[in-house]
């Protein structure tokens, strides 16, 4: 097994080395896998989709961004599509990533946290990145979608000026601003990227092989896709360009005639934007906590009023998720993974970093807050004989629950539910650190 996506792979270390328990171990991917049959033109075949999640800087949403010190990127994912036709088969790789500069979006109760970049010195990690992925995939097609302002704007300038320096022949850096190009629905625009594309999508093809064994054509490169998260922009763009493969894949398996569109079979299309969209909830499950958003886009091929409440309704979601749910959640991944090394005593000689207490400060402020909010509405609408009296009481328990609120607000990252193992919140000189696997 790959051991960048075997995800118990540190618990069957010590298993796997003993010859005679070796056939017990069984490796476990965790990421997406659809396997569905399917008719055209009433010839059957299988189509499978499997999404591979790296266990390399593997963490929730905004505990890990971006690249880490081995040149590993957060988020990674290797999503193949593989299709079986009487013996014959075809697969084509897409792959994901956090942009792969040193980077860091801590939570802290806003519901978009500033971004913070350190460039200084990630030139080195950002070739080993490329290198890897060159060695593993061939030719790089760097498909970078987020916004070309903000705070989005400044890693884009930051990622493009990394591609230039780095002079790397095996990659090409091709930019398109999603939202900006899609404003106002215009979905129909993500054909002004395909079209750019189209040179890259023949230049690479995919890996075919007979019903006899013999390698047909082989994948000589793959698009690297990226957004903010690597999740609801990037699953659009590579459902697109799936499509576009696939539709190639089955004219050339027999399936579809030369003159026939994947698009024109309802029932077939149907079938594969459903699995694509299962695939991306999947994705953005096990990374933002929530089902991904614009999905509506990926299964009917529009967007939809019902599909912008249900992005809105993902999105409260993943703001509860991430400020109050995600620092167990990347202990425990940190844990299984092995990043964080429990020791026999700890706990029992030795404190365990998951006992550390909270500050006063958590427990007491939003208690002040709850009762001052609940003290101003019943000022509010109990009334009482005196009304400056009743005003004077509005006012105070007012004022205390703006207070006791702004506290929060300006103290956000004390009151979100922090890792405790690895992925903890270091600063020297005002520079951000960017985390590492430890050992307790």
């Amino acid at each position: 097994a790959d051991p960048r996506f075997t995800w118990n792979g540190h618990l069957l270390r010590e298993l796997s080395q003993q010859s005679e328990l070796g056939r017990y171990c069984l490796p476990i991917v965790h990421g997406f896998i659809e396997c569905q049959s399917c008719t055209i033109n009433n010839k059957s075949f299988d189509y499978i989709l499997v999404s591979r999640r790296s266990v390399y800087r593997a963490g929730t949403r905004f505990y890990v961004r971006g690249i880490d010190t081995e040149g590993q990127v957060a988020n990674f994912v290797e999503t193949e599509q593989i299709v079986q036709y009487e013996g014959n088969k075809c697969s084509y790789v897409q792959v994901r990533g956090s942009i792969p500069l040193f980077w860091t979006q801590r939570p802290n109760l806003q519901y978009k946290p500033k971004f913070k970049m350190n460039t200084s010195s990630h030139i080195e990690v950002f070739k080993r990145h490329f290198d890897d992925l060159v060695y593993n995939y061939g030719d790089q097609v760097l498909i970078n979608l987020i916004n070309h302002t903000g705070g989005e704007g400044q890693l884009e300038k930051a990622f493009s000026q990394s591609v230039t320096n780095t002079q790397n022949p095996k990659i090409r850096y091709e930019y398109f601003d999603f939202h900006h190009e899609c404003r106002k629905m215009r979905w129909d625009r993500l054909s002004l990227l395909t079209d750019r594309l189209g040179e890259d999508v023949k230049r690479f093809g995919y890996f075919a092989i007979s019903k006899d064994g013999n390698v047909l054509s082989q994948q000589e490169g793959v698009f690297r896709t990226n957004c903010i998260d690597c999740l609801d922009r990037t699953n659009v763009v590579q459902g697109l360009l799936a499509r576009i493969i696939l539709e190639t894949q089955l004219t050339r398996l027999g399936v579809l005639e030369a003159s026939q569109r994947i698009t024109d079979m309802k029932t077939f299309i149907s079938k594969f934007n459903n699995i694509w969209a299962d695939n991306a909830d999947a994705v953005s499950k096990q990374y933002a906590g929530t089902g991904a958003l614009k999905t509506d886009f990926t299964r009917q091929g529009k967007r939809t009023k019902m599909g912008l409440v249900m992005d809105g309704w993902n999105s409260l979601i993943r703001y509860f998720k991430n400020n109050f749910g995600d620092g167990f959640r990347q202990d425990a991944i940190d844990l299984i993974l092995g990043n964080y090394t429990v020791e026999e005593n700890e706990g029992i000689s030795r404190p365990s970093p998951l006992q550390a207490e909270r500050d006063w400060k958590f427990y007491a402020v939003p208690v002040i807050f709850v009762i001052a909010m609940g003290m101003c509405l019943i000022s509010i609408l109990l009334p009482d004989e005196s009304w400056s009296e009743q005003f004077m009481y509005i006012l105070f328990w007012g004022t205390a629950s703006v207070v006791s609120l702004a506290v929060i607000y300006i103290y956000g990252s004390e009151f979100v539910d922090q890792p405790k193992l690895v992925h903890t919140h270091a600063r020297v000189n005002g520079a951000v650190m960017y985390d590492t696997p430890k050992t307790a």
